[in-house]
């Protein structure tokens, strides 16, 4: 049976674990969105991206989605998955590609404190001149930025920092004279031991 072009998804918030009983949306993905999804959660996995559209269920971004299960073979798999990017750790750091940093705490495995976007705290003042964007890319330059892979969730290749003391309390004071909506979010890097960096893949 040939695999489906366009598939019947219905969705809806999951909260701490259970499905809420707030509406439940309708949609129809094209086969590629539905596998753009499932990658996401899994990596290139062969086994386990054949294991959740064989379900018909997954869980992504706080929502559950539901269509209908379907069987897919190796041999079908193989080219759909090849369409997505594999890890390059040829791919230099460029520090004007990145859009996302995502601060992390020292646990093992480590945890989100707070993800900063690029957009939002590139903006500078009249009396503010260096951004907390700035502040994040100086501290990059400054240190030893590491190839950790490719993020199918986040679409682009993830670098990390591991932060020395010095630069976690300059980054602490660049925090507090952000743009005041900001200053309590950004204050959690005072807990900060390393921070990843998100720069899109682009097509060559």
């Amino acid at each position: 049976m040939a695999l489906p072009e366009t598939i019947p998804v219905r969705y809806t918030e999951e909260e701490a674990g259970y499905v809420s009983f707030r509406p439940m949306v309708r949609q129809t993905f094209r086969l590629h969105e539905l596998l753009d999804m499932v990658v996401s959660v899994t990596g290139k996995d062969p086994a386990r991206v054949q294991q959740i559209l064989r379900s018909g269920t997954v869980v992504f971004h706080f929502y559950r989605y539901w269509w209908q299960g379907f069987e897919t073979s190796e041999t079908e798999l193989h080219p759909l998955l090849a369409s997505f990017p594999d890890p390059d750790p040829s791919r230099v750091f460029r520090a004007e590609e990145c859009t996302l940093a995502l601060i992390e705490d020292s646990a093992a495995p480590s945890r989100l404190l707070v993800e900063v976007d690029r957009a939002v705290v590139s903006r500078t003042g009249i009396l503010r001149r260096r951004s907390f964007w700035d502040s994040l890319l100086s501290a990059a330059a400054a240190g030893s930025v590491g190839y950790q892979g490719y993020s199918y969730a986040r679409h682009g290749d993830v670098y990390r920092l591991e932060l020395s003391n010095e630069q976690r309390a300059s980054l602490a004071n660049a925090a507090s004279r952000a743009p005041r909506n900001l200053r309590r979010e950004l204050a959690l890097i005072e807990r900060a031991s390393r921070i990843a960096f998100v720069c899109p893949r682009t097509k060559s």
